[in-house]
């Protein structure tokens, strides 16, 4: 089992950390790729290391992808590569999870239409405009798609991803 995290400096510092660890506890071998290797920043200032860049990610050695929130999935979702790995998840099946604002590399890859999804009330509008139907919940669960709001979410969010991953 490998899990993928994509991320960039601004991340949502509880909502990748929170995940990993509990992905690493399962032991799940959990890769984290941002704009290039080395150190990324999140916006309460802790630092994970990025194993790889974007244009390493190859999404068919994965069976879960992680998109947490913050500012990072303004950087993320720049990135082709890294949009072309989050659509190819969701169209093949593999779980996918984004929480907060990470929604908004589903948004930008076009991987949201007709899907049920929630977010942070601010990308709210972006996700309805996507083409997504909007729900205002802890955790909504769309066939291979989990979707959180907010940090105060992560305990529902991380239930649901092992509940899709077992």
């Amino acid at each position: 089992m490998r899990a993928l995290i994509l991320a960039a400096d601004g991340f949502e510092d509880s909502e990748l950390l929170y995940p990993y660890y509990r992905l690493l506890e399962e032991g799940v071998e959990t890769i984290i790729a941002g704009p290039k290797p080395g150190t990324i920043t999140g916006k309460h200032g802790y630092e994970v290391e990025a194993d790889m860049g974007f244009e390493e990610v190859d999404p068919g050695g994965y069976d879960l992808l992680i998109l947490p929130g913050g500012k990072a999935p303004e950087t993320v979702r720049l990135s082709e590569t890294a949009i072309r790995a989050a659509k190819s998840m969701v169209v093949s099946g593999k779980v996918v999870a984004a929480i907060c604002h990470g929604v908004q590399t589903l948004i930008s890859a076009n991987a949201v239409r007709e899907k049920n999804a929630t977010c942070w009330k601010g990308v709210r509008d972006d996700l309805i405009m996507a083409g997504a139907q909007y729900q205002d919940a802890e955790v909504v669960v769309d066939d291979n798609l989990i979707t959180s709001r907010c940090p105060q979410d992560l305990p529902a969010f991380c239930r649901e991803i092992f509940k899709a991953l077992k």
